[in-house]
């Protein structure tokens, strides 16, 4: 095996599959170290519920092989109320997911290497120049990119993330069949990806159904352990728990059985970026992190961050230049401006959707109805005038209550 490359890339998720297809079809150099084993890849990692939308599988060219359901619609549910939108998605197969973006990355040249586990970087005169990993091994190249995910070994050794754990999500989801999708009394969920918004069942976060097909789902729930679950949190329970209350009272799952080894835990960080990059080295995907937020996207928002380091990597290695921050800047402008350009938007309006009591979020519901969807595109985009429109009178309370805890904790910082 070589031991020099023009670019080393740790973790083989979405990002950095993605970064390493973008760089394999450019002709570079590329090696992915990945922690678990090629015959289990990826068992452990699998994490995901996978659902995303026509515009990511169009950019990315994912071959309908790895889609367990299109979907047709995405439901947002309260307690006592729901919302319907058209719009055509999908629902991947995670693992056959996964399994593509190696596949495809290959055939262009990538090298991947398993039961990889990068333990630090290599540093010569205060620069990375290479990775170590399985304890002594090493590996070096002109560029290297933390593509891990929160564990993040070689991006908080260089500090370059700081992850709080304050902001840190936790989600469980299982499989199912015998879901009643089209249950009387509930919105109907067949072909589509639900949402609901429900203190009882995810204090400070929210729970889905994702259809895949006749009577299976993906069911699951996450919340990030803040104030805002706390506000509405029950005495000892876990996130197993809730799910489990879920389960035990909403009458779509009555009949519903578990499918053998379709259980995920999974994880991120919801919280604003700070450096992304330095000299000769660049985080990416969850590393930094980049999940939206608002609804829970992952896979787009970490496949274009994959996809802006290949632009910024090669940038300098197709003109021979040294990257240096200065010159890997483009990453962080790209970011800002494709991937995620109203994060903090986004983060402040998640943090006001996740303080409404459960009565709100029924009105919520009635309010997206009465809105036309050129305003709701906008307030999904940030824009204030369009987001004003969501808010009555009586939500005067709690956009104070909100400017306080913003007040409060900009002080704090």
């Amino acid at each position: 095996m070589n031991d020099r490359y023009d670019v080393v890339i740790a973790g083989a998720g979405p990002a950095g599959g993605q970064c390493a297809r973008d760089l394999a079809s450019r002709g570079y150099d590329v090696v992915v170290l990945e922690t678990e084993s090629e015959e289990e890849f990826p068992r452990q990692s699998n994490k995901s519920t996978a659902g995303t939308f026509h515009s990511m599988m169009a950019s990315f060219g994912i071959p309908d092989e790895v889609v367990m359901q299109y979907t047709e619609k995405v439901v947002l549910e309260s307690p006592m109320n729901h919302y319907v939108k058209e719009h055509a998605g999908a629902v991947l197969e995670f693992g056959d997911f996964k399994r593509f973006l190696v596949e495809d990355s290959r055939a262009d040249g990538a090298e991947y290497r398993f039961d990889a586990r990068v333990t630090g970087p290599i540093m010569e005169n205060g620069e990375i120049v290479g990775v170590e990993y399985n304890g002594s091994e090493e590996i070096y190249a002109d560029i290297v990119i933390d593509a891990t995910g929160p564990s993040a070994p070689l991006a908080k050794k260089l500090g370059v993330v700081d992850l709080k754990r304050k902001n840190h999500a936790i989600g469980i989801e299982y499989e199912f069949e015998g879901v009643d999708v089209d249950r009387p009394g509930f919105a109907d969920v067949s072909d589509a990806m639900m949402l609901r918004l429900d203190h009882e069942i995810a204090p400070g976060g929210y729970s889905w159904i994702f259809h895949t097909g006749e009577d299976t789902a993906k069911v699951g729930l996450c919340y990030i352990q803040n104030q805002y679950h706390e506000r509405y949190a029950k005495d000892g329970y876990t996130v197993d728990d809730y799910l489990e209350h879920w389960l035990e009272t909403d009458p779509r799952f009555a009949d519903a059985k578990r499918l053998e080894g379709k259980m995920h835990r999974g994880s991120a960080h919801v919280q604003m970026p700070g450096q992304m990059h330095t000299d000769r080295f660049m985080a990416i995907g969850d590393t930094v992190p980049t999940v939206d937020p608002l609804w829970g996207e992952g896979i787009n928002k970490c496949m274009q961050s994959g996809r802006v380091a290949a632009v910024a990597a090669d940038s300098c290695l197709k003109h021979g230049i040294e990257p240096t921050a200065e010159n890997l800047e483009i990453y962080d402008t790209l970011w800002h401006r494709d991937v995620a350009p109203n994060q903090r938007k986004r983060l402040l309006m998640t943090q006001l959707l996740y303080l409404a009591p459960n009565e709100r979020y029924d009105q919520f519901m009635r309010d997206l109805e009465r809105l036309d969807e050129e305003v709701l595109a906008k307030a999904n985009r940030g824009n204030i005038p369009a987001l004003v429109r969501l808010f009555e009178p009586g939500d005067l309370p709690m956009l104070a209550q909100f400017a306080k805890q913003q007040l409060d904790l900009s002080r704090f910082l």
